[in-house]
């Protein structure tokens, strides 16, 4: 039954492509970096195909987990399946790719609510820009957004808008500047345009 444990496999690996968008914040949001990231940004526009060959792949393996067995023309006794060729397995599969293909609309719960410091500058230094970031596909990439350019010096207000595409971002000139806010973003993996 190896052909099984490959499709099995399969459905695994395309819950992760799918969800990959989700994941790697996570993880960099776990282990404290995230430079690996805008590597992996290629995989959110086939993220709905991934996420169709999953279910593809999963009806196709209950497919040949349920259908009937042929019988042999021995009198054998039956064989033993493996854990990896049962049902319960197959279950626990199919669990794991929902809560996968499901993460992003869940992840957001991981983040905190990260704060911006308040110092107060002088006015003439605050400065407010507002930028079109293309690339976000759920709430969970604004709190990413909102978590890496939070660590920056001289953040005063961080407004990210998922359903407007946008950021508001209000900062001390004489800590951060518009390049390093810009750099932060599109290192994420996101396309970044001031308006």
């Amino acid at each position: 039954m190896k052909k099984s444990n490959k499709i099995i496999g399969t459905s695994i690996l395309t819950a992760i492509a799918a969800s990959s968008c989700c994941i790697l914040p996570l993880l960099a949001l776990l282990t404290g970096s995230s430079s690996l990231l805008s590597t992996f940004s290629w995989l959110t526009p086939i993220r709905p195909y991934c996420i169709g060959f999953t279910i593809l792949v999963l009806i196709y393996a209950w497919y040949q987990q349920l259908k009937p067995k042929k019988s042999a023309d021995c009198v054998c006794p039956p064989s033993r399946s493996r854990f990896m060729e049962s049902r319960l397995f197959l279950g626990l599969v199919t669990l794991f790719s929902i809560v996968l293909l499901a993460l992003p609309y869940y992840s957001s719960i991981f983040y905190s609510s990260p704060s911006v410091a308040h110092s107060l500058p002088s006015t003439e230094s605050v400065q407010t820009v507002e930028f079109d970031i293309q690339g976000m596909t759920c709430d969970a990439c604004s709190q990413h957004i909102h978590q890496q350019i939070s660590q920056l010096a001289g953040m005063q207000l961080i407004q990210i808008s998922y359903p407007n595409q946008n950021a508001i971002i209000a900062f001390d000139s004489t800590q951060t500047s518009i390049l390093t806010i810009r750099e932060t973003v599109q290192e994420l993996g996101y396309q970044i345009k001031e308006k």
